[in-house]
């Protein structure tokens, strides 16, 4: 891969390029493509699809990461991707809760990977390289994608 193309894939399309809050920007076009990508896809092929973008992610961080003797640059959002897309996942969305899925999992995302409270701001600090990059936002949907299913079912039970 040459670096022209690594840079539009770490960056989303250049997401990662928008100067104010590009984590942010870069969550929000992983929602909406996940939407649609969900359209066609079961949540078990979204999964499969986020292990095989992490294998690939994690050796390309590697090799953008000497090229630009920067570790996890602002600009890489493809771990924001896989975040939301996990976060989407442990949070079972699905056509009949996607109104409220959708919405509380990009904001309990986004809380975890901009805080990084407990373990994700260990592994932040401590893990080096593209598994460094990656691993804090895979642990950040995790909790994200927990509080998301514990607070629709709240909704679900009190509000709806």
């Amino acid at each position: 891969m040459n670096h022209n193309i690594r840079k539009i894939f770490l960056t989303l399309f250049y997401v990662g390029l928008i100067k104010k809050a590009p984590g942010t920007f870069g969550s929000i076009v992983s929602l909406f493509i996940a939407l649609l990508l969900l359209q066609y896809l079961s949540l078990s092929n979204l999964f499969m699809l986020c292990v095989l973008i992490t294998i690939v992610c994690v050796k390309q961080i590697d090799i953008y990461e000497k090229y630009t003797k920067q570790h996890d640059n602002k600009e890489i959002v493809i771990d924001e991707l896989i975040g939301m897309w996990l976060t989407l996942i442990i949070a079972n969305i699905n056509i009949d809760n996607m109104i409220y899925i959708a919405p509380l999992s990009l904001i309990f995302f986004r809380i975890f990977d901009i805080y990084k409270p407990s373990i994700i701001g260990k592994i932040d600090k401590r893990m080096q390289g593209g598994w460094g990059v990656m691993m804090d936002d895979i642990v950040a949907a995790i909790f994200a994608g927990i509080c998301t299913s514990g607070t629709f079912k709240l909704i679900q039970n009190f509000i709806l």
